[in-house]
């Protein structure tokens, strides 16, 4: 053994790990895979709705609603590398998944969520176009633009998680196998592994806080500028609309990034924390968007929420029911036109 206790002296490395999800909970583990079951499909089925609804209805072939389809569907991206195998480490106790594997879940956990951040900047980029320069907005937010975002967003995501992944892949395992979480996150693989781990800590915690910083300058820059000018729109209605969109892209930004960063201080300030509660936050910050973000988009963006009704209840919207008198007053003047 080494100074730190390791056994690195005789070149072991794990290439075959356990997942043990939250370890003190073991008699009553089975019991939260119906609760996380039902989150699951809640998930996938509450976004796969608004992305249909977005798809199908071709007056939503918007900047704006393609973008938030987008998001949807990464949140079902996010929650299908989670779920299915913190579930399976439900039903037994020691979850085994190979170092590939764990790799694997690891860039798809981080590319997700580095996602989630470069789309919420470009629907910044999108509010704010469309609020400061109403006139021009068709204009300057083309889809040629909108496929650029979506590159970029694609590309910043690869060039943050690939590394980190790269990065995780050359360490050394050797202190146990058994993963105290139920994913493969960063600090819970850096904390099975042995030798001078200070650049893989420093990197990690740099990253964090240059992507986060980088983008919360940004969208408090946007949104800043967004809300003044439209508390200074003449039109009632139209000043309305305007902050109540940007409430519930306010919300989301909330939601993703108050969630990651608690628990990301929590996992390098408080030593003292469970890791059961450690394990919880992760499941938070991980699911909760997936869960909350098409609720505040399917209950707070009108014209979505329309067509949703529509779908399932068969309700009409005001735009319909106040076209279709408008089509029978057409239809009876026609009928009296002479042959």
């Amino acid at each position: 053994m080494d100074e730190d206790g390791n056994t690195s002296i005789f070149n072991i490395s794990y290439t075959n790990f356990f997942l043990v999800g939250f370890p003190r909970l073991q008699e009553w583990r089975p019991l939260l895979v119906l609760p996380f079951t039902f989150l699951y499909v809640t998930i996938i089925s509450t976004n796969a709705l608004i992305i249909h609804t977005v798809v199908a209805q071709r007056n939503l072939h918007q900047p704006m609603y393609v973008l938030i389809a987008l998001l949807l569907a990464v949140n079902i991206c996010a929650a299908t590398a989670v779920m299915p195998k913190m579930l399976e480490g439900f039903v037994q106790y020691a979850n085994p998944i190979s170092l590939r594997g764990c790799l694997s879940q690891m860039f798809f956990i981080y590319f997700t969520l580095l996602l989630d951040y470069n789309l919420l900047l470009a629907m910044a980029l999108d509010r704010y176009m469309a609020i400061c320069y109403p006139l021009r907005y068709t204009d300057l937010m083309t889809s040629h633009l909108l496929g650029v975002l979506a590159i970029f967003a694609l590309t910043q995501s690869l060039g943050v998680a690939v590394p980190l992944v790269v990065l995780t892949a050359r360490a050394r395992f050797c202190r146990t196998a058994v993963i105290q979480h139920f994913t493969c996150e960063y600090i819970a693989l850096l904390r099975i592994a042995c030798g001078d781990l200070t650049f893989n800590n420093r990197l990690g915690l740099a990253m964090r806080l240059v992507t986060v910083i980088f983008d919360l300058v940004l969208l408090g820059t946007s949104y800043t500028r967004i809300i003044y000018v439209a508390l200074r729109i003449s039109s009632r209605g139209a000043r309305a609309k305007a902050l109540h969109t940007c409430g519930s892209h306010l919300l989301v930004i909330l939601t993703i990034y108050l969630s990651g960063l608690s628990t990301s201080i929590v996992f390098r300030v408080a030593k003292t924390v469970s890791q059961d509660v450690q394990n919880l936050l992760s499941a938070v910050y991980l699911l909760l968007p997936g869960a909350l973000n098409p609720l505040i988009y399917g209950m707070r963006t009108k014209e979505i929420r329309q067509h949703i009704e529509k779908m399932l209840c068969g309700k009409e919207s005001p735009q319909e029911a106040g076209e279709k008198p408008k089509r029978l007053q057409n239809t009876r003047v026609e009928r009296e036109l002479p042959g």
